[in-house]
């Protein structure tokens, strides 16, 4: 078994760390306990360049760091020469189109097991837009017709649609999106076999519509710097091999499932106005047709009224369709961190305990995942232990993300971890009620 996150950038995109090179995400990869990951941008020509130059074949459709590149990650670090982390050649796209008499605009995640390939993928888009301007670029091309420039790449060539839940970009965004993805890819529907579900929808979120039920579901961190490696990503029961990945994904044998956010934590879950303050679940929205109730302008629809709006299953109680592997929700480490320490998660407070974490008891994703309690409490403090072992019965507190604002998960009730770590010690599920607390609403002025 092994994790994989299959969907990152470079430096090259907009909005990006610099640290996003090939050195810094193979030290962050190995620090989260992933074994692929992708390259992003690889449609840049410089970092197209910087693939070329740093990266050597490995297992088949897979790439590693050179010798000079891992000593040069190890020597930056402070850490072992980082050989077992593997690079698979990745690539987001924007299209934008009009169809239906309706501007679409999809992101759609493109992967490739050669250089050669990549090269002629460049070649292709490079014809229809500025391929420099940005890492992601920005294309006027209908989707179908991008996923038949990938489709005769040659073998093993394939295409993701990309967070397929997000208002803006996606595949099935309310507001530039399709209803189902064969209005989206037409006639070459049937070539596309997964999904990416995205921060702000679960598995059990994307269940409740059953057209969905044949496609591979995943999840990737769409990480714009290092550190956010991991925060999703995909299991896998194959050899660390491309063909194997894209097999698992096509086949359903060998995917082991995904590592999740919480759905609440993701910037488009609910419906809400970010100026206004106002956040909504989808009921609300509805009853009043998607206006905000403080200045009376549309409101964002987040990915639950979405969800909703295609549904065919209900909410609850639901069972996973046949053959769907499992999920698990986690929170990021240097979050569980924070709140146990009661600072923020950039201070060097979290930065120090993380890097003495993952340096004693490994990985954080088997930190979070599956590492003993009592082996975290060797080196982690009685709250951390307890933050652990209640994230791990999603025992959390939900306050849901809406119109491009992140939300938080948090694991301990207002004054809950001080009043414990005064008294040096903790008693498990004191003062915590049993299951998630309803969340306070960022606002919401007036139900009349």
């Amino acid at each position: 078994m092994f994790y994989a996150d299959l969907h990152v950038h470079s430096r090259f995109s907009r909005a990006t760390s610099r640290d996003c090179d090939l050195e810094h995400l193979a030290v962050w990869a190995g620090k989260k306990g992933l074994s692929v990951v992708g390259t992003g941008d690889f449609t840049h020509p410089g970092w197209f360049e910087e693939i070329h130059a740093k990266l050597v074949p490995a297992e088949p459709g897979l790439f590693r760091l050179s010798p000079a590149a891992e000593k040069e990650a190890a020597r930056a670090s402070g850490t072992a020469p980082l050989a077992t982390v593997r690079f698979m050649l990745q690539v987001e796209i924007a299209t934008v189109y009009k169809k239906d008499h309706r501007t679409r605009k999809v992101h759609h995640l493109v992967y490739v097991p050669e250089i050669e390939h990549a090269r002629r993928f460049a070649r292709a888009l490079a014809r229809l837009g500025n391929l420099a301007s940005d890492g992601r670029p920005i294309l006027k091309l209908d989707s179908r017709d991008l996923l038949e420039i990938v489709l005769s790449l040659g073998e093993g060539c394939y295409l993701t649609p990309a967070h397929i839940w997000t208002p803006w970009f996606a595949v099935l965004g309310s507001q530039s999106g399709f209803d189902c993805i064969e209005e989206c890819y037409g006639d070459l529907a049937g070539e596309v076999f997964a999904l990416e579900t995205g921060l702000s929808s679960d598995p059990a979120m994307n269940w409740r519509v059953s057209a969905l039920d044949r496609y591979s579901l995943v999840s990737n961190s769409d990480a714009h710097s290092p550190a956010k490696l991991g925060r999703e990503a995909c299991v896998f029961e194959t050899a660390i091999d491309y063909f194997a990945i894209r097999r698992a994904l096509k086949t359903k044998e060998g995917h082991g499932g995904t590592i999740e956010f919480f759905p609440e934590e993701g910037k488009y879950h609910l419906d809400g106005h970010r100026k206004c303050g106002v956040c909504l679940p989808p009921e609300e929205t509805r009853r009043r047709k998607g206006a905000c109730p403080v200045c009376g302008k549309p409101m964002t629809l987040g990915v639950m009224y979405r969800v909703s709006e295609l549904a065919d299953r209900p909410e609850s109680p639901l069972s996973p369709p046949p053959r769907a592997p499992p999920f698990r929700s986690l929170i990021p480490l240097h979050e569980i961190l924070a709140e146990a320490h009661g600072v923020g998660p950039q201070t060097q407070t979290v930065r120090r305990k993380y890097e003495e974490l993952v340096a004693r008891l490994g990985p954080e994703l088997v930190i979070l995942e599956s590492l003993p309690l009592e082996d975290i409490a060797r080196f982690g403090s009685p709250v951390l232990v307890e933050a652990i072992a209640r994230m791990r019965r999603g025992q959390v507190i939900r306050r849901p993300g809406f119109d491009g604002q992140y939300g938080t998960i948090s694991l301990f009730m207002e004054d809950e971890r001080g009043r414990h770590a005064m008294q040096g010690r903790w008693f498990p599920g004191a003062d915590f009620p049993a299951g998630s607390p309803s969340p306070p609403e960022p606002r919401n002025p007036g139900t009349s």
